[in-house]
This record gives C-alpha cells, structure tokens and sequence, in this order.
C-alpha cells in the first residue's frame, strides 16, 4: 500500500530530492491550485516548498506541515485516514526518510486533521506530542460531546501521546524549536505553532495557526455557551500577538496559502496573524448577531 502510494506522489511531484538543512532547498512549488482543481480533501497533493526547511506535505485541501532538519523532522498534522499515506508518501518524495521524523503535532483533534495520526505514527515510529485536553480525545478516539460541532464528528483510530504538552512550552528537534499554543476557538483542543525559519541568511517567524472558524452543528448556539465565546476570543487576541511573518493554516485557503506560496499574493506578511484573526472575530460577531435575531 505504501509503495503505491509512494509511487502516486513521486509522480506527481517530479521534484528533485531536497537537503535536509536549515536552508532553501533545491525545490520549487509544483502548482498546486491546478494540481487539486476538483479534488477533494483525501486526494493526494505534491508536496509543496513553502519556505526554507518547511514544506506542505498534506493531501488536496488540507495542509500538513514538515519542518525538516539534519538532526530529524517535525510534522504537524496527519489529514484523514487516507493522509498518512500520502504524507509519508510526500516526505519520500522529497528526498527525506519518514523515519527521520522525531516529532508528531496537531493542530486540532477533528477527524480530517487527525484521523490519519495513528497510521502516521506507525509509519514514522514518531511520539506524538499533545495538549492534555486533546491528548485525552486522541487516546480514547472519540470526538469531544463538548465540541460546537459533536453531533456530525465521527471518531478516529485511537492515538498513543506520548508526551503532554502545555501552553507556551518549546519542543526541540535538533536545531527546531517549536512552541506550542492553545487556540481554542476552532475546536476546543485547538493548538497552534511558532518557530523561526532562515534561508540564506533571512530568518522568518513562521506561524501554524490552526482554524479559527467558530461554528456549530445540530442545532449548537453559541449565545448559550459565554464560556466558549470567551475562549475564543482570547484565542483571536492570542494569534493576533503570534510572531508571525509567514502565517499557514490546515485549511489553506483560511490564509491563502497556495496564492501565496505562487506568488500571487505575498508570501511574507507580518500582518498575516492578525488579520487572520480579525477576520475570525468578525465571523464571530456576525454569528451571535443571527442568533439574537432569531
């Protein structure tokens, strides 16, 4: 299975094998707009260079981050079921080994993100690193009953953490130092990354910042849930502070990863954080404004 997952991603990345160093590697965007025009969330992607070490290894629609090293790698999230194939596909593809990688993230505990975690574990032989709310969710394989949007979240392979987490703590790689955190507003174990990035000498503040919809299913609203709302704005507040020149999301349109990453929008926006949070607020704002009016 693998195998032939390798050999689907290897065709179509055509990319030259990259050097595992802090540094621009050897490989250029691959197109990928046109690559996942009318594909969906489980097809598979090329892998895509975003900036320096960092690349997006994910399937079609939904981003998966690696920041390679010489000293080993850190993914940070596993897309669906179907993704860890593709993902351990994708870091062959480019020239690295999946068993180089040390480190497994996530931003938020959602089966699309994370229902490919276990497999990707396996794979890698990678520890899996977690806040503890989201820890306990991933180990049990259920979806949180809390969560705005419990009643269409269907459950996932449960997830070995090895390692619990918390806000604002760093995890270190070798030479990577990512920090951890807690976004809550998305989803209720929502976290999000930090870490620095330097290619020829220019060093950039690289952001994961996962979603930050806030919306509910099954009949969900917020107004009945202050303490949601009030996490959620302190989430906003929080990624509106981020260092943060070079702002990605699991779902890459949230941030226009692809135009930017084509060059069709800029890539380096110091602003990205913060105008990705206000957008979030507002979407916020307009929501409990429909519930009091109906």
């Amino acid at each position: 299975m693998f195998v032939k997952a390798l050999a689907l991603i290897a065709a179509l990345a055509a990319a030259t094998p990259a050097k595992a160093q802090d540094d621009v590697h050897e490989h250029a965007p691959t197109g990928v707009l046109g690559d996942c025009d009318g594909r969906g969330w489980d097809d598979p992607a090329p892998p895509v260079h975003v900036y320096a070490n960092v690349y997006d290894i994910g399937t079609c629609g939904i981003t998966a981050l690696l920041i390679a090293s010489p000293e080993g790698h850190v993914v940070i999230d596993a897309a669906d079921t179907p993704g860890a194939q593709i993902i351990a596909g994708n870091i062959a593809a480019l020239g690295f080994d999946p068993k180089d990688v040390k480190l497994l993230l996530l931003s938020h505990e959602h089966f699309d993100h994370s229902g490919g975690l276990a497999e990707l574990a396996q794979i890698t032989g990678a520890p899996v690193a977690a806040l503890p709310h989201t820890a306990e969710l991933l180990k049990s394989g259920k979806a949180d009953p809390a969560d705005p949007q419990a009643s269409e979240l269907r459950g996932m392979a449960p997830v070995a953490v090895t390692r619990i987490v918390h806000d604002g703590e760093v995890m270190q790689v070798g030479p990577i130092a990512v920090t951890i955190h807690a976004t809550p507003a998305h989803a209720p174990g929502s976290a999000s990354y930090t870490w620095e990035s330097c290619a020829s000498g220019t060093c950039q503040r690289m952001a994961y910042v996962d979603s930050l919809t806030t919306f509910g299913l099954g009949g969900y609203r917020f107004t009945d849930h202050p303490q949601v709302v009030a996490a959620a704005r302190a989430a906003f507040a929080k990624v509106a502070a981020l260092p943060c020149d070079i702002v990605m999301s699991p779902h890459p349109q949230a941030t226009s990863m692809y135009q930017r990453i084509e060059g069709d929008k800029p890539l380096v926006d110091a602003d990205g954080c913060k105008a990705y949070a206000q957008r979030a607020e507002a979407g916020l704002d307009r929501l409990l404004a429909k519930e009091a009016s109906q």
